[in-house]
């Protein structure tokens, strides 16, 4: 078979079904031997730590809620195959009864380039706290005391925080792990 133009199509799934959506799509590539015409099947994601509970949580946050990137000649049944995929919605950008309108290759550079930073940039970390505002002493000799923020050293993952101490205000430098805030 002479290699056939592929080109990248997003398709809408269902909102939080993104991964079952490509296991699917992946699963019915194979199932139907069609990999010819579907070459890459992607759900762009970033890494995050969150911190919950004084405890750091990694995880990976997709970071187009609600779509999947195809890469695929879309020829024949291959569309019809992709839309009776369990969570799919359709395509995006395609016209009622009308044909998937593929990503421009600017788009698509764009998101690709977006999508292999997301997965060098190993930690990307939500500031939870912010300048001024009243935290809580969890962790150290300070536990239990409450201070006011007046730094975040975001390399370090520092914060300075004044605490009252024996009516005067000491400075100290804990962690995002050791203050939580009061809400």
């Amino acid at each position: 078979m002479t290699e056939s133009v592929k080109k990248w199509y997003v398709v809408r799934a269902i909102g939080g079904q993104e991964n079952k959506v490509k296991n699917y799509i992946e699963n019915e590539i194979s199932r139907l031997e069609i990999s010819d015409y579907i070459d890459q099947v992607l759900v762009p994601t970033e890494k995050v730590i969150q911190v919950r509970n004084g405890k750091k949580i990694h995880k990976d946050r997709i970071y187009f809620p609600g779509y999947v990137m195809i890469e695929a000649n879309l020829t024949g049944e291959i569309p019809h195959i992709i839309k009776s995929v369990p969570g799919v919605i359709g395509f995006l950008g395609e016209t009622k009864g009308g044909d998937p309108v593929p990503l421009r290759k600017s788009e698509i550079n764009r998101l690709l380039g977006k999508v292999d930073e997301l997965s060098v940039k190993n930690e990307n970390v939500a500031i939870p706290y912010m300048v001024g505002e009243i935290v809580k002493v969890t962790d150290g000799a300070f536990n239990g005391f409450d201070g006011t923020i007046e730094e975040i050293n975001e390399e370090k993952r520092k914060l300075k925080v004044m605490v009252k101490i024996f009516g005067r205000k000491t400075p100290l430098e804990l962690s995002y792990m050791q203050v939580e805030k009061i809400s």
